[in-house]
């Protein structure tokens, strides 16, 4: 997890930081959530990708942990 604060929002995010954080296992990517530039706030569950709501870091890591966790227990 990396979470920074740039100077300038990345577009077309409208907030102030820069965040990816990923939860791999045996290489693969199951679960992830960045703010790539162009794309904006999204979130990668396997193989599926869709817009994220940002709303706060503590929300991130709260919905980000809730995944990794349901996941986990499947």
């Amino acid at each position: 997890m990396v979470v920074w604060r740039v100077p300038e929002p990345v577009p077309p995010t409208g907030h102030g930081l820069k965040y990816r954080l990923v939860y791999v296992v045996d290489g693969e990517r199951i679960v992830g959530y960045d703010n790539e530039r162009g794309k904006g706030d999204h979130r990668h569950a396997r193989a599926s990708e869709e817009p994220y709501a940002f709303e706060s870091v503590d929300r991130l890591l709260a919905d980000f942990l809730a995944d990794v966790n349901r996941e986990r227990s499947s």
